[in-house]
């Protein structure tokens, strides 16, 4: 018995020093990720944004069509705090941010983790385009503050920030890099297939990349865009084919949200997959009123790996779950 305790703790004792080892080699990387919170937050704070906290359980996280939430004790971890950052429009905040973790299940890869930290940032009287504006004047800040300079060397790509960033519809997009028309791969069920596997790949090459005026049925909380049916007010962000933000002007119709979420109920119990409650006290601050806003989510983890060069998300991350 005491030779195999004994065998245990030389085990356990090679694990720590391993563990150590590696988070010793990420101290460069975790410098660079603390000047970028620090910039992140100062040009907030210099641009008249509230930073907010919301909670981390909730009874039921949002209702979108391929997200999985983490179970907790009889309610869920949060895939984003959109929802509670959307109550506070409502009750008359009109910018707002905030810094924290969020959580969705069986996401794990070289750019994916299970538990995440995302900065989101909410404009109240605004759209889109002016969180595109936001976004463009961030990065280059955060950037300027945290590398000396508005180039960087990511994935063998040279990014320029400097430039005028590039902007193409998902219609465009995919018929210059998949020759596909968008309508039928969603008719073919293939859309998300196709974006991952042809369309990606090909953003943000050279300088970041906004792929704009995404499909109604991928969209279920974005505004429409004026005279251009099926489509809404939405963008990602992307460099060297990496996604790093996700804006849209807000859906403030409360019929329409309601027929949405419940379009999106229908769909996942359709393929066997868990149906979560509407947020109703979200739906009732839509029918109360919300002013018209918008609002952008961007994984900090992976501009941590922008602006480190580093190729899997587990090095800008001191304990990666």
């Amino acid at each position: 018995m005491r030779q195999k305790q004994t065998i245990e703790f030389k085990r356990d004792l090679r694990a720590a020093q391993a563990d150590r080892e590696s988070l010793a080699a990420k101290k460069a990387a975790l410098q660079m990720r603390a000047r970028m919170l620090a910039s992140i937050r100062a040009w907030f704070a210099a641009q008249g944004f509230l930073a907010v906290e919301t909670p981390v359980r909730l009874p039921a996280p949002a209702l979108e069509d391929y997200i999985e939430a983490t179970a907790a004790e009889g309610q869920y971890l949060r895939t984003s705090p959109e929802l509670h950052m959307k109550r506070l429009l409502a009750a008359g905040y009109e910018r707002i941010y905030q810094i924290g973790p969020c959580f969705r299940k069986d996401e794990k890869g070289a750019r994916h983790l299970p538990e995440f930290s995302m900065l989101e940032w909410y404009r109240a009287k605004s759209d889109w385009r002016q969180i595109q504006r936001d976004t463009v004047s961030l990065l280059r800040t955060v950037l300027q503050d945290c590398r000396q300079e508005l180039c960087c060397r990511f994935k063998g790509q040279t990014l320029d920030f400097a430039a005028d960033w590039d902007e193409i519809s998902v219609s465009q997009a995919f018929r210059k890099y998949a020759a596909r028309e968008l309508q039928q791969c969603l008719q073919e069920g293939c859309f998300e297939e196709v974006l991952v596997s042809k369309v990606e790949p090909n953003l943000g090459l050279e300088r970041p990349c906004f792929l704009s005026e995404y499909p109604l049925e991928c969209s279920g909380l974005s505004a429409p865009v004026a005279g251009k049916p099926g489509f809404v007010e939405r963008w990602e962000l992307y460099v060297c084919g990496l996604e790093l933000g996700n804006a849209c002007s807000e859906l403030l119709d409360p019929a329409e949200q309601e027929r949405r979420f419940q379009a999106c109920a229908r769909l996942r119990q359709s393929q066997g997959r868990p149906v979560y409650d509407m947020d109703q006290d979200f739906m009732n601050a839509l029918w109360l009123g919300m002013p018209k806003c918008a609002g952008i989510a961007i994984g900090l983890d992976r501009l941590a790996m922008l602006l480190c060069d580093a190729q899997n998300i587990d090095q800008v991350v001191a304990f990666p779950s």
